[in-house]
């Protein structure tokens, strides 16, 4: 079938060319054919008799050879002719018929550039009678064949460059002037007057010129407009791609210049007016209002006035299926929501959680809000940024609770500290009433009715605890710090009566008061602890008072907070408290040791003090630790507890002390003079050194204190006994040491002593003797 096929197709090429032989190929092909059976025939019964039957035929053999041959040369003949012929005639058609389609296409192009041109035209005229006619949507229309077919023309290759050039600039000219005459129909729909530029927008007065006045631009029910200016000016504005740059240029003015300042100034409103022949006016005027920030529902009032008065004037339209008060919401309203949460919902967040109930009223009216703006279109369905804020009024009133705590914490702690309070052993925090846990009050005193009279009479002790037992001592703290405890309490308190999210909320910010209290206030006064003495005893007692209260505040509101088991309240920040304090006054005390030490070494280590300049430095020395005595124990009076007074004015006597009796013990030669004016110094100490000891401002009790200084100043003995050596002679040293159970012996060693009288006394048989009683 596919040869007669074949043969079919050669025989009418080679007819079509007239150079066909006489048998034309499909009878060659057809008789080759038969050949070719015959002797495939005559091949195969020659095969099959020689090596099947085994009959010998040599003879029909070379017979069918010499036919296969004919045929072989008949067919390499008509293939020879077919390669030569027949395709040098399918190639001459194929090439014939490409000029002919090449000359097809030239044409139809032609035809389509003058149809183009034709198009441009028509629409260009169509455009000019419609601009003419107001009829704006067809001028846009007809203005977008015109450009499609200039777009068409700039597609042709061959077009020629000077007539599509001037055609883009005509296409260009009148787009522009289409935009002019909507851009002017658009001014008469809105027409703004605004505030000078020069006037900053910084009060109220600077938006009271502000107003809009709003033009419909044709009436639906005027017969003699047969289509209402408005769509068609707002249809052809978008048909160019300028409706929404216009809408966002007009929804920017109106937030800057009305909607904003309506929404931040309380005294501002809006007033609408309808003058006639003309469509409505919105202007501003002030009224007066005590009011720091507007209320959200007044807010809410002025908003709506706006937006319906625009709705019904202007944006209450359909352009392609989408609304224009939808598109204008788009635009606006991100920046609008912001600025309502921001200026005004943040600000009616209740104070405290006795208010939080009231807040329902403000949330009906966010939601009748938002949906009085979801019927006019200009917010989606499913959009509730108001709303949801509203709602969230426990997590917010929380957020702002915790933020106006921190920031009154943290302006507390960078306040003066001068300003104290006395705290006595009375003293308790002013916690309010709690309710009672559920069934936990019942459940007391049915215990307590079960365990009777016997089980208190068994539990009773004979020695009962003082009333001051654990109580914090006589001391003055910083005013500041009373009303940051004052405050973490109130947080607390608020905490209770909260919603638990904000309960934990407000329970982790009172934690974070102290956290803050531990980082801020070392840093911030820094420089004044190490400077002021008065401070530094102030910050010690701070600290303690605040640890000790923390050890019991946190049992105190445990039954009334929702939190888990495991959390530490307020105990595990004890210890780092009692350290900042000791830390804080351990520093200052270092300061006054090296203030004391430096006055010391002034004193030229105590020697050669029979030279008048010599003695009178180290009298001047002795002094001046005195007065520095003096003045911090004046500094600290009534601030320290009695007991740190005494054990810090101790310290800092004995540090003197210990450097005296230091220096005296390294004198290798003392002279009878020398001995009478160390003695001096030594009685000048041990007669005004208890009278340093004044932890209270009555001088009648500090007596008591001032009797007990060998308890506070270790090296005192030692100062006495040395005072008696410089004076005495061997024998009373002798007598003193009594074999090493005397008093001498208890304040020095056996060198030491030695070393003092081999100083005190030359070299004789009795001061022999005296050294050889120096055992122990």
């Amino acid at each position: 079938m596919l040869v007669t096929v074949m043969s079919s197709f050669v025989t009418e090429v080679l007819a079509s060319s007239g150079k066909l032989e006489k048998d034309d190929l499909p009878c060659k092909i057809s008789k080759l054919s038969r050949k070719v059976e015959e002797t495939k025939e005559e091949v195969t019964d020659m095969i099959n008799k020689k090596y099947v039957e085994f009959i010998p035929s040599m003879e029909g053999a070379e017979e069918l050879l010499d036919q296969v041959e004919t045929v072989s040369k008949d067919i390499d003949l008509l293939k020879s002719c077919i390669e030569n012929e027949v395709q040098q005639n399918l190639h001459d058609a194929v090439t014939e018929y490409a000029k002919l389609k090449q000359q097809l296409e030239k044409n139809t192009a032609v035809i389509d550039l003058l149809q183009h041109l034709q198009e441009f035209d028509t629409a260009v005229e169509e455009y000019h009678r419609a601009l003419q006619e107001k009829n704006y949507v067809v001028a846009a229309k007809q203005h977008g064949k015109a450009r499609a077919s200039v777009n068409a023309l700039k597609a042709w290759k061959d077009a020629e460059l000077p007539l599509v050039g001037a055609l883009s600039s005509e296409i260009t000219i009148q787009r522009e002037n289409l935009i002019y005459h909507l851009g002017e129909e658009w001014q008469k729909l809105a027409v703004w007057k605004l505030p000078s530029t020069k006037t900053e927008l910084t009060s109220v007065k600077s938006f009271l010129k502000t107003a809009l006045h709003l033009n419909r631009g044709g009436s639906k029910g005027d017969e003699s407009v047969p289509h209402a200016l408005l769509p068609s000016i707002l249809q052809a504005l978008s048909i160019q791609g300028e409706l929404h740059k216009k809408i966002k240029l007009f929804g920017q003015v109106l937030f800057k210049y009305m909607l904003k300042p309506l929404i931040i100034y309380p005294s501002l409103e809006v007033e609408v007016s309808s003058p006639p022949e003309q469509g409505a006016v919105l202007s501003m005027h002030c009224t007066e209002t005590k009011a720091d920030h507007p209320d959200p529902n007044q807010v809410y009032t002025k908003v709506l006035t706006v937006l319906k008065t625009l709705h019904e004037h202007v944006f209450d339209v359909s352009i392609d299926e989408k609304k224009m008060s939808e598109i204008l919401g788009d635009l606006i309203w991100e920046e609008m929501s912001e600025c309502i949460i921001r200026e005004c919902l943040v600000h009616s967040i209740p104070a405290n959680s006795s208010q939080l109930a009231e807040y329902s009223e403000v949330i009906k009216q966010t939601e009748d809000f938002e949906s009085s703006l979801k019927k006019m279109g200009y917010l989606a369905a499913d959009s509730a940024d108001l709303l949801k804020y509203a709602r969230n009024v426990n997590c917010h009133f929380a957020s702002k609770k915790c933020q106006d705590v921190i920031v009154a914490a943290r302006k507390l702690m960078t306040s003066e500290m001068h300003n104290t309070v006395k705290i006595t052993p009375e003293y308790k925090l002013s916690i309010p009433k709690l309710p009672c846990p559920s069934g936990g009050e019942k459940e007391r005193k049915e215990s307590c009715k079960k365990s009777g009279h016997y089980d208190q009479q068994s539990l009773e002790n004979e020695k009962q605890l003082g009333p001051n037992t654990l109580c914090l001592p006589v001391c003055r703290i910083s005013e500041s710090v009373q009303q940051l405890m004052d405050l973490a309490i109130q947080t607390l308190s608020e905490a209770v009566g909260s919603s638990p999210q904000c309960a934990v909320q407000l329970f982790y910010t009172v934690r974070n008061i102290f956290h803050l209290f531990y980082d801020v206030v070392p840093t911030y006064h820094k420089e004044n602890f190490l400077k002021l003495p008065h401070l530094a005893a102030i910050q010690h007692n701070n600290c303690m008072f605040i640890a000790h209260h923390l050890l019991t505040l946190g049992f105190q509101f445990k039954p009334h907070l929702p939190l888990k088991d495991g959390v530490a309240y307020f105990v595990d920040l004890v210890p780092g408290y009692r350290r900042l304090g000791a830390r804080c006054f351990v520093a200052q005390m270092n300061v006054q040791k090296a203030e004391m030490l430096e006055r010391l070494s002034t004193a030229r280590n105590f020697s050669n003090l029979d030279d008048e300049d010599n003695f009178s430095v180290a009298s001047k020395a002795i002094r001046q630790v005195i007065h520095q005595l003096r003045r911090l124990g004046k500094v600290w009076q009534d601030v320290l507890p009695v007991n740190i007074y005494c054990k810090a004015i101790g310290t800092l006597l004995n540090t003197a002390i210990s450097e005296l009796v230091n220096k005296i013990m390294m004198l290798e030669d003392i002279s009878n003079m020398d001995g009478e004016r160390l003695r001096t110094l030594c009685q000048t100490i041990i007669e005004e050194g208890p009278l340093v000891f004044n932890p209270l401002p009555d001088e009648n009790k500090n007596k008591k204190y001032q009797e007990e200084v060998p308890v506070y100043v270790k090296k005192w003995m030692t100062l006495k006994e040395i005072s008696m050596v410089l004076n005495a002679n061997l024998q009373e040293i002798v007598d003193r040491w009594a074999e090493g159970k005397g008093p001498l012996a208890l304040e020095f060693s056996c060198n030491e002593m030695k070393s003092l009288i081999r100083a005190l006394f030359k070299n004789t048989e009795r001061r022999a003797a005296a050294l050889a009683k120096i055992i122990k």
